[in-house]
């Protein structure tokens, strides 16, 4: 007669198993958002193979910063107070709400790359899909 394996033996390889595919499942890291706000901070990253040039970075469609380039790979912070508007104005995080965010740049090849942040709606307005 054939020796049998126990049922305790069969569960705790099944939960080994198990075990393992949520290690792996969990291990990957979400992607990484382009534009990252924390603070008063905005954080870019260009996660592309091209550089970006000519980069210029609008807050709320007003206030904006403009750079030479981010370099393919690259990371860049900038301080939501150096966001200017028109006339000079300097943008007051602790006082106005974040409602745009937005990056243009150029490729090396002249195509325009825009990166638009895309913010999660709260209160009655994201629960009944109020007005955009």
């Amino acid at each position: 007669m054939p020796d049998r394996v126990p049922a305790n033996r069969l569960l705790a390889c099944a939960a080994l198993v198990l075990l393992l595919f949520a290690i792996v499942a969990c291990a990957r890291k979400p992607p990484i958002e382009p534009l990252k706000l924390d603070g008063n901070m905005l954080t870019i990253d260009n996660r592309s193979a091209n550089d970006w040039t000519g980069v210029e970075i609008w807050l709320n469609r007003n206030h904006s910063v403009r750079m030479a380039s981010i370099p393919a790979g690259g990371r860049v912070q900038v301080p939501l107070d150096t966001f200017v508007a028109g006339f000079g104005q300097r943008f007051n995080y602790r006082r106005t709400q974040i409602t745009d965010l937005r990056l243009k740049a150029k490729l090396p090849d002249g195509t325009p790359v825009e990166v638009v942040k895309e913010f999660t709606v709260g209160g009655l307005e994201g629960a009944f899909g109020g007005k955009r």
